[in-house]
C-alpha cells in the first residue's frame, strides 16, 4: 500500500497547528500559565461565580482537566473558590485581583501571538477560517457520546 499525503488528514494538521500554537503561546505569552489556564481565567472574568462544571463546559475541558486547571490557577493565587450559598456541594469560582491583572497581560499577549499566527491568511480568510474551525470544534463535541449518531451518517 502507498504511503498517504498526510497534508490530507485533518488530525495532522491539526496537530501540526497545535505544535505551532503551543510554541507561540510559550515564547509570545506565558511559560507559567497555559492557553487551557489562559481559557478558564477568561471565562471567569466574563462570568466571575460560575461552577467548575460549568466552566468545563464553557471551554471544552473534561471533567479531571478543568479539576487540574482550576486546581493550579488557584494555588497561583489567580481565582478563588467559594462554597455555593444556595448548594453547599458546589463551588463558585471568581478570578481574584491577581487573576484579573493576569488575565489583562496575557489577554494583550494573546491578541499579539494570534496575529502572527494568523498572518498567512488575509482578514477574509481568517474569518472563514476560524468560522470552519468553530463548525468542526463544535461538530467533534458531539462525537464524544458515541450513543449518538454521526451527522450525515445513516
Amino acid at each position: 500500500m502507498a504511503a498517504v499525503d498526510l497534508t490530507t488528514h485533518p488530525g495532522h494538521l491539526a496537530r501540526r497547528l497545535q505544535q505551532a500554537h503551543h510554541l507561540l503561546w510559550n515564547t509570545m505569552v506565558s511559560e507559567e500559565i497555559t492557553s487551557p489556564q489562559f481559557a478558564v481565567l477568561n471565562t471567569l472574568v466574563a462570568e466571575p461565580g460560575l461552577d467548575q462544571r460549568t466552566v468545563g463546559e464553557r471551554v471544552g475541558l473534561d471533567r479531571s482537566t478543568i479539576a487540574e486547571v482550576v486546581g493550579r490557577l488557584g494555588r497561583r493565587g489567580l481565582l478563588d473558590k467559594v462554597r455555593d450559598p444556595e448548594d453547599g456541594r458546589r463551588f463558585l469560582l471568581r478570578p481574584t485581583a491577581e487573576g484579573a491583572r493576569a488575565h489583562k497581560k496575557l489577554s494583550v499577549r494573546t491578541a499579539r501571538m494570534n496575529h502572527i499566527f494568523l498572518a498567512p491568511l488575509s482578514a477574509e480568510e481568517q474569518a472563514r477560517f476560524l468560522d470552519l474551525m468553530r463548525r468542526v470544534a463544535d461538530a467533534a463535541e458531539g462525537l464524544r457520546d458515541p450513543a449518538e449518531p454521526l451527522v450525515g451518517h445513516a
